[in-house]
């Protein structure tokens, strides 16, 4: 039905021959039912079940093993439905000066990491898919830099021509597209809310997180965090070693803390207080100080 009025509204406004833009936000994949389940339309889930899964959700458990099949066949009906709007694009003719991005605002770990879906740090909570497709962005190819929802909206300023506003937050990819940024930020900023509150900071090598020592999102209730999660992705790119309480890799901490303090205090939030994780294992050797900025 979604997809249907995409495609009705995208008719009208060719006849309009006029610009236009068109956000719209499909619910599945997702958990939002009182079933506790992934109900796929019918015959979808069957088409995945005994499917590959994801490592750290095969080591952790959680609901995967029960949700994965629908949760698949979700994705694959989202697919077919994304299909028939590229189509009506190509039917039009107007594909060739129409940008479309397709995005998603988390992921799911499957109560693997808490009590419900999402509201972690870990990659199967933050990582998502962002693709751009039209004018300025047909070459194709995948940005290895780290890029952030943040990002999107001056993107799509840039590609259209128009100014980007000197107080907007986040910056345009078109130019890192043709190789004419050198000072991109190495990191990216995620957030938490709701159930809990949390701040992370993630590079190419290592992840950090801090969690809130008290509930709300009222910075005058208190701003003070615990050190939750520091992970190495190179070593680790499942997170299932959390390597926070080290003494090996409290030189680590401190330069992802100072990172996320920085991060924060861009985004316009007050600088909180992060308590130190308890240090429990000694005497190991301290990383290289080029190991610390990766």
């Amino acid at each position: 039905a979604v997809t249907d009025a995409i495609i009705r509204y995208i008719d009208s406004a060719t006849d309009e021959d006029k610009p236009f833009f068109l956000f719209s936000s499909f619910i599945e994949p997702h958990f939002q039912n009182s079933r506790d389940d992934y109900p796929a339309p019918t015959g979808y889930e069957e088409k995945y079940l005994d499917n590959w899964m994801p490592p750290d959700l095969k080591a952790l458990g959680g609901t995967a093993a029960r949700h994965l099949p629908g949760y698949y066949g979700m994705v694959k009906r989202l697919d077919e439905a994304f299909g028939r709007i590229l189509d009506a694009l190509k039917s039009l003719g107007i594909e060739d000066n129409t940008i479309v991005v397709f995005t998603t605002d988390h992921g799911c770990h499957f109560k693997t990491r808490n009590g419900e879906y999402k509201r972690s740090c870990h990659e199967s909570s933050v990582r998502i898919p962002l693709a751009f497709a039209g004018p300025g962005f047909k070459s194709g190819g995948r940005l290895q830099e780290m890029i952030s929802l943040v990002d999107i909206p001056p993107t799509l300023l840039d590609a259209c021509g128009i100014d980007v506003p000197p107080d907007m937050q986040g910056r345009s990819i078109v130019p890192l597209m043709k190789g004419r940024v050198a000072d991109w930020p190495a990191e990216v900023l995620a957030e938490i809310f709701e159930t809990h509150l949390s701040r992370a900071v993630r590079t190419h090598r290592w992840k950090y997180s801090v969690r809130r020592t008290v509930k709300g999102t009222n910075p005058d209730d208190g701003w003070t965090f615990n050190e939750d999660c520091l992970y190495d992705l190179k070593a680790d790119p499942y997170e299932l070693n959390n390597v926070i309480k080290l003494n090996s890799h409290r030189p680590v901490a401190e330069v992802m803390k100072e990172r996320l303090l920085r991060r924060m205090k861009e985004a316009g939030e007050p600088e909180p207080e992060i308590i130190h994780a308890s240090e429990t294992v000694g005497g190991q050797k301290r990383l290289a100080e080029h190991e610390l900025h990766e």
